[in-house]
């Protein structure tokens, strides 16, 4: 076993900017719980004098290396270096690439970071991204008619990283926070063409998120009612109750990470326009 006190080294070679590989990478790493990769990412690395670098650090610290580069003469020559010191190497993208090919009957262009062409669909996650940042924790609500998706929810429900999750898919995003005590906007309460999402989670689990976020800020909680065990379930029971009474879907985010509440959010909007009779 090519390990040493539970890592192993990670080489990430890329001709862009590398994200594929890394959520690739992570996304497999992760189901290795008794090991850790060390990672090394290489993005841009478009030359030969570039790759001369890369390959002395492969070198120096041998482990698995993955790869997305479209140069022949880069890809040929890193496999060759990874077989002269015997250490295994990947394309991630090539066996995709190759069965496109078969498929469509087409070569590639070989175009490099074609995936970031400042098109129509880039443009679009920026304005969705600026939408939301502007509608964050309730602010604006005079322009919650404009988004595609509303979120709500008691605090520490994961409102804003969602919003700003979704924003990143193209999806404008607004939310706000439900208060116990606090009337409802009316701008949200009348909505009809955004979907709005309840956010909730179990009393446990918002006590225990509150309370990390209150010693990250140094306060005490001893005699705060935003950690208390039965104000945080009335504000539960009042959100679930508002959620029933305007028939806004539920989302239980206690063992969801942003990215799962997300994707179920994103189901909820496709099945929700592909529904919606045409206009």
């Amino acid at each position: 076993m090519p390990t040493s006190n539970n890592y192993f080294h990670l080489h990430l070679v890329s001709d862009s900017t590398g994200e594929t590989l890394i959520t690739v990478a992570r996304a497999v790493a992760a189901q290795y719980a008794n090991v850790t990769p060390v990672e090394h990412v290489y993005p841009l690395v478009r030359s030969q004098k570039q790759l001369d670098r890369v390959l002395d650090e492969i070198e120096e610290a041998p482990g698995i290396v993955l790869f997305t580069l479209l140069e022949k003469d880069l890809v040929s020559r890193l496999e060759d270096k990874c077989k002269g010191i015997n250490v295994p190497s990947l394309s991630i993208i090539g066996p995709v690439m190759q069965l496109f090919e078969a498929y469509l009957g087409a070569a590639t262009t070989g175009r490099v970071g074609a995936q970031h062409v400042l098109n129509a669909e880039y443009f679009k996650r920026i304005d969705a991204l600026n939408y939301t940042m502007i509608h964050d924790d309730g602010q604006h609500v005079e322009g919650l008619d404009d988004a595609d998706v509303v979120l709500v929810g008691v605090s520490r429900t994961s409102k804003t990283p969602t919003s700003i999750y979704l924003a990143n898919r193209g999806i404008r995003t607004a939310n706000v926070p439900l208060v116990p005590g606090i009337p409802v906007p009316t701008q949200l309460e009348t909505l009809t063409r955004p979907l709005v999402v309840s956010l909730h989670a179990t009393p446990e689990r918002l006590i225990q998120v509150r309370q990390n976020r209150l010693l990250t800020m140094g306060a005490n909680s001893s005699s705060d009612t935003y950690t208390d065990r039965q104000a945080v379930a009335d504000e539960v029971a009042f959100a679930r109750k508002l959620s029933a009474k305007h028939d806004w879907p539920l989302l239980d985010v206690t063992r969801r990470s942003i990215e799962e509440t997300a994707a179920a959010i994103m189901k909820l909007y496709t099945d929700r326009q592909r529904n919606r009779p045409s206009e």
